[in-house]
């Protein structure tokens, strides 16, 4: 009975700089190809008038002397021209990059690399940066450059650590190249020992280096099913979650550690462990700081994927996600804003899809008196499209269980749904339509609740929709019209005689783009059929072409469909088979009722319902000679021996019938 609910997770990728961590990554990390603007420009040395051109025209005399100098090892000489370097690339990134590529330079650096090498903070801070355009990724890896720079993460000097977990981090960046090489040298185990033995320490250059950890993991699993589930082997969740409650004051490692939940959260292996930490709690508290809606957005982009799990379904309402998502909505409502009216959505979405647990939606609704259920049914009555959306959807959630319907019914819910459709009859909304719908058919579904609907004018409201073009309307009308006349057999009757409903659902047993609703019709018109056992129902049917579509049921995967169809049939059979009879012949009835008797694989109510079929059938000629000409005795003689004793005492009785009409 569960209403659908849209996904809201996105992935984010992000690349590093290394000067920019105090600054807010919210922008970069929501538009990845902004992030790698914000990071192309390396901290530069002091800047002198005209040094740009200066380092255009000795770029190439800094690489053939640091090809020399890389060689010789001479420190003086070396660190200047790395300084050179590092004041080109600030200047100019890819025209320096190309330069630094087509010079071979590359190779030279895995030899500076080394725990003893005296710049090799200066190198990896090079390859991070020459790492930041997409063309160099595979040159790094194809220098040899990956497994030194993962040696380097032993280090216990911050920072080459720092420049080391940038420079992985970007080559990973969107390289399938970049992430094997890291994969194959162990890097993301070695990150993730520094990420657990740093992870309480918060001073602010302890606190840059696991921002720097977290996005180089990020870039190396993003949208990388087998990379993602490595790092949740290693146990990398409960550490992010622990980052986060220890660091909620740093906006960029918190930001980072929310981009990494949105990535995790959405491989289903991440939902246990995500389960077992303190997640729930974490961000409920952060949700609560934010005033600013891209950063609501954020925790939002995260808590979607997670709440998708019913654990974490209900610890996010024992945390308090329910009454700051009411709040948002009570600040929202009456705002043009796209900022807001984009935050109204998420949030009362995602109240609604809190409703899908068993437990949290037990636990809001309070036998009907909480205070969560009384702020959703004002959604309904609501001028917001989206509220009312909500609202229906919320009830349809809520109306999971006998207990919960009949409270609900007892308690005018009905009449408030029924108004809200009719709000939406001509040019309506659609998700508000099929919203609503869905709350009636499971309010529909207790029997005490099936008469006071009726009574209700629940059939009249509901039929008012019987135009809609919209499959999945088409699809929660039907559902709902079978659960109201389910045992109740004037309704039955009445809607049975109703010539307009039964040629609509005749129109829609057609609708093979549809399986919902094709499905749905056939349903409805047996169940029209075998609640009102009416005469009159049978020849409203039979007169629009209807009898074709129940046999054709009788041939369906599903075995309720079946069985549900056998018995219509049966009944048409003994009320009106002359009435029925040509249609019942065209239809190739007999001919389907011995493929099923004879296939092994029919369930034992089909067999028995396909006999008592095949008896009722004798009273009409043509029927009862195709019985004949088909051998049904050879194949009725054999479930004699059936192991249901249904349906071998229905076979003696058959074949009985059979020899005796023979």
């Amino acid at each position: 009975m569960p209403c659908d609910f849209p996904s809201l997770g996105h992935k984010r990728q992000c690349c590093f700089r290394s000067d920019c961590w105090n600054t807010s990554l919210l922008g970069a990390l929501r538009n990845p190809s902004t992030w790698r603007l914000l990071c192309q420009e390396a901290k530069p040395c002091r800047k002198v008038p005209s040094l740009r051109y200066q380092i255009s025209d000795n770029l190439s005399d800094t690489l053939k002397k640091l090809k020399i100098t890389a060689v010789d090892k001479t420190e003086d000489s070396l660190e200047g021209c790395l300084d050179c370097l590092l004041q080109a690339l600030a200047q100019n990134n890819t025209e320096t990059s190309e330069k630094i590529q087509a010079s071979g330079i590359l190779q030279l650096f895995a030899s500076l690399l080394t725990p003893q090498s005296s710049c090799k903070a200066k190198v990896a801070n090079i390859i991070a940066e020459v790492a930041k355009n997409e063309f160099m990724r595979i040159p790094c890896v194809d220098a040899g450059l990956i497994s030194p720079l993962v040696q380097l993460l032993n280090s216990k000097d911050q920072e080459v650590l720092l420049q080391t977990g940038r420079a992985l981090g970007n080559i990973c960046y969107d390289s399938h190249e970049g992430r094997s090489a890291v994969d194959q040298a162990g890097g993301a185990q070695i990150v993730i020992d520094h990420l657990r033995s740093l992870c309480s320490i918060t001073d602010p250059a302890n606190e840059k280096l696991l921002t720097v950890f977290c996005g180089m993991l990020m870039n190396y699993s993003n949208e990388n099913d087998s990379l993602q589930a490595q790092l949740i082997n290693m146990g990398v969740i409960p550490t992010l979650v622990k980052l986060l409650g220890i660091h909620c004051q740093n906006a960029a490692l918190t930001e980072m550690c929310l981009v990494a939940f949105g990535n995790l959260a959405e491989l289903e292996s991440s939902k246990e462990q995500f389960a077992s930490t303190n997640i729930a709690e974490e961000l409920v508290k952060l949700f609560k700081k934010q005033i600013e809606h891209d950063k609501r957005e954020m925790i939002f982009e995260v808590l979607a994927p997670l709440a998708e799990n019913d654990a974490i379904k209900l610890q996010l309402v024992e945390a308090g996600l329910v009454e700051c998502l009411l709040e948002i909505v009570q600040q929202k409502v009456d705002s043009d804003k796209e900022d807001d009216i984009t935050e109204l959505k998420t949030g009362s979405d995602l109240m609604v899809l809190l409703l899908l647990g068993d437990e949290s939606m037990q636990k809001l609704f309070e036998g009907g008196k909480g205070s969560v259920f009384q702020r959703v049914l004002s959604w309904i009555p609501s001028n917001n499209h989206q509220l009312q959306l909500a609202g229906a959807l919320a009830i349809a959630n809520f109306a999971r269980n006998d207990g919960n319907c009949i409270h609900m019914v007892d308690n005018g819910i009905v009449e408030k749904l029924m108004d809200l459709l009719d709000r939406h009859v001509e040019d309506g909304n659609v998700t508000v339509q099929h919203a609503a719908l869905s709350a009636l058919r499971n309010l529909a579904i207790p029997v005490i609740n099936k008469a006071k609907m009726l009574s209700a004018g629940v059939t009249e409201a509901v039929l008012k929709f019987l135009k809609s073009e919209m499959p999945p309307v088409q699809f929660k009308l039907l559902g709902t019209l079978r659960m109201l006349i389910d045992a109740q057999a004037e309704a039955a009757e009445q809607l049975g005689k109703n010539v307009k409903l039964v040629e609509r659902l005749v129109e829609w047993c057609e609708a093979k783009d549809h399986a919902g609703v094709m499905g749905e019709s056939n349903r409805l018109l047996s169940a029209l059929i075998r609640h009102s056992k009416s005469k009159d129902v049978i020849k409203t049917i039979v007169q629009s072409g209807g009898i074709k579509h129940l046999v054709t049921m009788a041939t369906s995967e599903h075995v309720i469909m079946q069985n549900e169809a056998l018995v219509a049939l049966a009944l048409i059979a003994a009320l009106e088979l002359g009435t029925a009879e040509k249609d019942l012949e065209s239809a190739k009835l007999v001919q389907i009722l011995h493929r099923l008797l004879a296939d092994e694989r029919s369930a034992p109510e089909i067999k028995y319902n396909s006999m008592v079929l095949i008896c009722a059938l004798m009273g009409s000629e043509s029927l009862h000679k195709e019985v004949q000409d088909l051998a049904f005795l050879d194949v009725v003689s054999k479930l004699r021996s059936h192991e249901n004793k249904s349906v071998a005492q229905q076979a003696s009785l058959t074949e009985q019938r059979l020899t005796v009409e023979s």
